[in-house]
């Protein structure tokens, strides 16, 4: 099994639209996650064994940054050039991801704790797998 490395992201062009958001990778490709983000106050801990990725939007709503957590799958040649960042938190630890979004490894399990008005931004979080895919918007708390 190859070693994966850590990637940092770029800013990519984004598009929030009523069927789900658009991502524009640097190298032309698009990735859409689909249907409206249900919204979760300040943190979300996803389902066991998903892929994860945290998208945080610029005040714009048309830029972003997106981050793969845990991402032990895809090669490092296809997230190269892409503009996609990867973070790889052990089991136990967490991480600033962004100012104001944290994440954190547990039971096969991502947490992602985020403060929408510290990150200036939108906070999504996406988990899927080959049965299925959910979008999350992790709103500030009340």
């Amino acid at each position: 099994m190859s070693q994966r490395s850590e990637f940092s992201p770029d800013t990519l062009s984004i598009s929030l639209t009523e069927g789900g958001i658009a991502v524009e990778y640097t190298d032309g490709r698009e990735v859409f996650y689909h249907g409206v983000p249900a919204k979760v106050e300040g943190t979300y801990t996803t389902a066991p064994g998903k892929e994860v990725h945290v998208l945080v939007t610029d005040p714009t709503e048309t830029e972003g940054v997106l981050v793969y957590v845990n991402d032990r799958t895809t090669i490092d040649e296809i997230i190269d050039g892409t503009g996609v960042g990867r973070i790889l938190v052990e089991k136990g630890e967490e991480t600033t991801l962004f100012p104001g979004v944290e994440v954190g490894a547990a039971n096969h399990r991502v947490t992602v704790t985020a403060d929408p008005e510290t990150a200036r931004g939108r906070v999504f979080v996406f988990e899927e797998d080959e049965l299925g895919e959910r979008s999350i918007e992790i709103v500030a708390e009340k």
